[in-house]
């Protein structure tokens, strides 16, 4: 078990074992043939095949994770998260793709990307959240506090090695020759009375509201020739 390996392993634990609603929301309900990279233990493609019947293959570099997805999904392959863009291509063609906490792990998340659209088909959807390092703690940490924690899992995961705001993340998308369609800010943090939708809307139009993003989810399409 390698290091980056341990750690993934560790921090899914708790938030990462999730069916993860706020990706299920951009996943389009007619996609019928869907590639989650890091699937962890099949927890976000039992829930897509539950609601739309999809075909749902995963990519997981935990061998006991894999295990369990592999009973709940309708393949899983063992791989590597960095060799995870080449594989897909031996996968066939997919209508979605999901890299959920997946891409700021990777040495070059930019070349993965471009990879993984190439198993995409025209039209086709990938949904990637990335954690947002804009968020309010970063000033905190850097700012006032002088450091940069390492932690388990959070915007201070020790296991990343990309970082990126949200013009960085759409940026992302484009390179790899992708159309964003839709950005989903995700807040982990905000006053009380900011909970209501209303409230929630009027919050998002403020120039501070950046800064509490904890991590944005995209839905990308791969254009037609």
């Amino acid at each position: 078990m390698n290091a980056v390996h341990g750690q993934l392993r560790g921090r899914r634990a708790g938030a990462y074992e999730n069916t993860r609603p706020e990706v299920q929301e951009l996943v389009p309900l007619g996609a019928r043939r869907i590639l989650d990279l890091g699937c962890s233990s099949g927890g976000l493609g039992a829930a897509l095949k539950a609601r739309q019947r999809a075909e749902v293959i995963g990519i997981e570099i935990d061998k006991e994770y894999a295990a369990d997805a592999a009973a709940r999904l309708d393949q899983v392959v063992v791989d590597d998260l960095e060799h995870a863009a080449l594989r897909s291509l031996t996968l066939g063609r997919f209508d979605c793709v999901i890299a959920a906490d997946v891409l700021e792990h990777l040495r070059d998340p930019w070349s993965t990307l471009s990879s993984i659209a190439r198993a995409l088909e025209e039209g086709g959807t990938i949904v990637v959240s990335l954690p947002n390092v804009r968020y309010w703690e970063t000033f905190w940490q850097l700012g006032l506090r002088g450091t940069w924690p390492l932690r388990e899992e959070g915007i201070f995961d020790r296991s990343h090695l990309r970082w990126f705001t949200r013009s960085d993340a759409v940026a992302l998308m484009e390179q790899a020759g992708l159309r964003v369609t839709r950005i989903a800010p995700v807040y982990r943090l905000r006053p009380q009375d900011w909970r209501s939708e209303r409230g929630g809307r009027r919050f998002a139009r403020t120039p501070i509201a950046p800064f509490f993003v904890f991590q944005y989810v995209l839905a990308a399409v791969k254009p037609g020739t």
